[in-house]
Formats: C-alpha cells, structure tokens, sequence
C-alpha cells in the first residue's frame, strides 16, 4: 500500500480516535480534574512516550530549525489546547462547534501564502462541501444546551483555530526531515514549559487514588490514545500528504462522534430509541456532504503542481 494511502488510513483513525474522545472524555472536567490540569496531565503524559520512543531512535536536529519547533510547541499543544477547553467554559458547544468548521479553511489559506500551496476548485470545493456538511451536522443535533456564548469564550475558540491551523502548515517543512517521534518528542517538551505554569495548581490538587476503573481508563485513552498516538499519526500523515488533506478530515469529526455515541446507545446500553434519535437525513446528508469534501480535497492533493 502506498504511503499516501497509508496516511489516509492514518488520518482516519486519528479523527476515528477524536470523535471517540467526545463520549470517552465526557464528565472527567470540571468534576474529577479541571481544564488546564486535565491540558498538562495530557501533555506531560504523551511527552513521557514520544521520549521514551526518541531513546531508541535518537535523531540530532539542526539548531537553525529551533524557532520552527518552538513555534510549533506553542500553537499545536499550548496554545491549541489551553484556548480550546478554556474558550469552551466560556461559550457554548455550538458556537465553539461552529468556529471550529473555520480550521480547514484557515490550513488552505495559510498554506497557500507560507508554502505556496496551489489552492486549485477542487480544493475550494471539498472544503466547502465538508464546512456545509459540519455545520448542517453541528445544528441538526439535539440537546446543545444554550446557543449563546460570551464573547471572550468565541475569541479564545477561534484564537484555537488559528493556532492548530497555522501548525499543520509550520510543522509540514520538518517533516520533511525528521521522522514523527523526533518532532513531537521536540514540540511537547516545548508545549509542557509553556502549559505547566497554567495547569500545575489543578493538577496537584488531584487525588488519583479515588479514582475509579471507569475514570483511569478514561484518563488511559485521553492520554495515550487522544493525545499521543493521535498527534503522532497526525503528524506522521503530513510526511506524505498536504496540511490541507490533513485539515479537511477535521470535518469527520462530528459524523464520527455521532456514530460512535449512536453505537454506545444502541448496542452497550441498548437504547435503540435515543439511538435513532442521533441519526436521520440530516445526519446523513451531512455525512455524504463531508465525505465528498474530504475525497474532494485528497484528490486535488495528488495532482502535481
């Protein structure tokens, strides 16, 4: 198989593993540990790992490279994340949703002016398709809660947004010369200086030893899968493909979210009433929508330039 496929597969699992996060996660904040110190137990965590594999596959790196990887470690982990569940306590979960559907489009953009990525009609098309198909998803579903958010919240979400955007497009060029496990090992160890000083009050405040088997292996998938097998296929996948094929899966997201809860309800609970009350033509609309987008956006990516 092709790495180009390879990376396909890559990225759908990484957003298979996303969507999950939205169902496996939900209740551990503000309840069992709060939002900042949940951001450093993450990042400390997979930090541990991408080290632990970079001792047996050490790679110097250039020192002229340094500012990329402080860059880097900044927007993809600390930036990306603390504006993220921080904006999230201060709007709603449809307005965050909705600002979220702009991170492809910025990826395109970005890419065009700092990488001089062609932005071709397919391009324009898929992500289209895939911003109508989430936001028709985002607004289909029940029980959202409220549907304002304060301002500041807005700001922080999408200062998120532009953060993980503009990283999918400064972490494409050391890609190209550092395999996955050296970049991120480099990109956390930047991302937990810049997170400890904001989550280390919550995190010491945590008593692991009430926790129960439900919360450890939550906090188990949170850390290993969410965090580190994710942002490492994540970025192993830019080896090979654009930050815009990679920014386009983000549009999977919901739908995989939504399949995931219904399969929860349906077959674990078997509560196949509230199930069907996830899925409907809307649901599926949206998904043939954003499918389209993203096989849209990965074929203008083979096209030479």
């Amino acid at each position: 198989m092709r790495n180009t496929s390879l990376a396909h597969l890559a990225l759908f699992a990484v957003n298979l593993i996303y969507g999950a996060n939205y169902v496996v996660a939900k209740g551990l904040m503000p309840g069992v540990i709060g939002p900042s110190g949940f951001i450093l137990l993450r990042v400390l965590g997979a930090l541990v790992l991408f080290w632990a594999l970079q001792a047996w596959h050490p790679q110097r790196i250039l020192w002229s490279d340094g500012w990329r990887f402080l860059l880097c470690g900044l927007t993809g982990v600390a930036m990306n994340q603390l504006f993220f569940f921080n904006g999230l306590m201060r709007t709603s979960p449809v307005n965050a949703s909705i600002i979220m559907v702009a991170t492809p489009v910025l990826v395109i953009l970005m890419s065009g002016v700092l990488l001089g990525e062609r932005i071709g009609w397919r391009k324009v098309l898929g992500i289209g398709l895939g911003a109508g198909g989430a936001l028709l998803l985002i607004l289909a579903r029940p029980d959202q809660g409220p549907t304002s958010g304060g301002r500041l919240g807005d700001l922080f979400v999408l200062i998120n947004a532009t953060s993980y955007a503009l990283y999918l497009v400064l972490v494409k060029p050391l890609m190209r010369r550092y395999g996955a496990v050296t970049v991120m090992s480099r990109v956390f160890l930047v991302g937990a200086v810049v997170v400890l000083p904001f989550g280390l009050g919550e995190l010491s405040a945590v008593a692991p030893g009430n926790w129960s088997p439900a919360i450890w292996w939550s906090v188990g998938f949170v850390v290993v899968g969410v965090t580190f097998v994710a942002y490492l296929l994540n970025t192993w996948a830019l080896r090979h493909v654009s930050p815009a094929v990679v920014g386009a899966y983000i549009y999977l997201q919901p739908v995989l979210a939504t399949l995931f809860a219904w399969s929860v309800l349906a077959l674990l609970k078997d509560d196949h009433a509230g199930a069907m009350q996830l899925v409907g033509w809307p649901q599926v609309a949206s998904a043939a929508a954003i499918f389209t987008g993203v096989h849209l956006v990965g074929r203008a990516d083979r096209r030479p330039v």
